[in-house]
């Protein structure tokens, strides 16, 4: 008996592996956007979830389209994506004595619908927004082209109905 026969099988398994690495290779890359998940205290987290909850469908004209990793503490709108994070910390501008008087050309505050906001001008376009006096802050990056007072209309109600009047800090 001979152990050492070479046999001449056909074995799909690594042309079926060149082939799938290849497909995966040319497909398109997922469109789902990222957000880094806040970590407040349970109290803002309940909050957050409420919120959650109260979101509308569309911003901006946008379908919701929530990022990964999923959590009831962000939400996402259209591509490129409007990114809502809840529970994140105080903007060190929120203290700036140059934006309260406004003196500072990248960070304005202001108010939509029944909501104050901290609206800061990035460097990449972007425009991040974020709630003042509520008991979480809520914040809201609009990328560049976005109407950016249709998405705080938009969000306004919500953020109403879910995060009261206070301070978060």
């Amino acid at each position: 008996m001979n152990f050492f026969r070479h046999r001449h099988t056909a074995s799909p398994g690594l042309p079926a592996l060149a082939a799938l690495i290849a497909i995966a290779g040319c497909s398109s890359a997922d469109d789902s956007a990222s957000a880094a998940v806040p970590s407040p205290d349970t109290k803002v987290t309940e909050l957050c979830r409420n919120l959650d909850k109260a979101l509308p469908r569309t911003v901006d004209g946008r379908r919701r389209q929530d990022p990964q990793p999923r959590s009831a503490l962000t939400a996402g709108w259209g591509s490129p994506a409007i990114i809502l994070r809840c529970g994140v910390e105080r903007p060190p501008k929120m203290t700036d004595p140059k934006v309260a008087t406004g003196d500072d050309p990248k960070a304005i505050g202001g108010g939509a619908n029944g909501v104050d906001w901290l609206m800061e001008q990035q460097d990449d376009g972007t425009t991040r927004l974020t709630t003042a006096s509520r008991l979480a802050y809520v914040q809201v990056a609009v990328p560049r082209g976005a109407d950016v007072s249709g998405v705080l209309v938009d969000l306004a109600p919500s953020v109403k109905k879910a995060i009261p009047k206070g301070i978060a800090d």
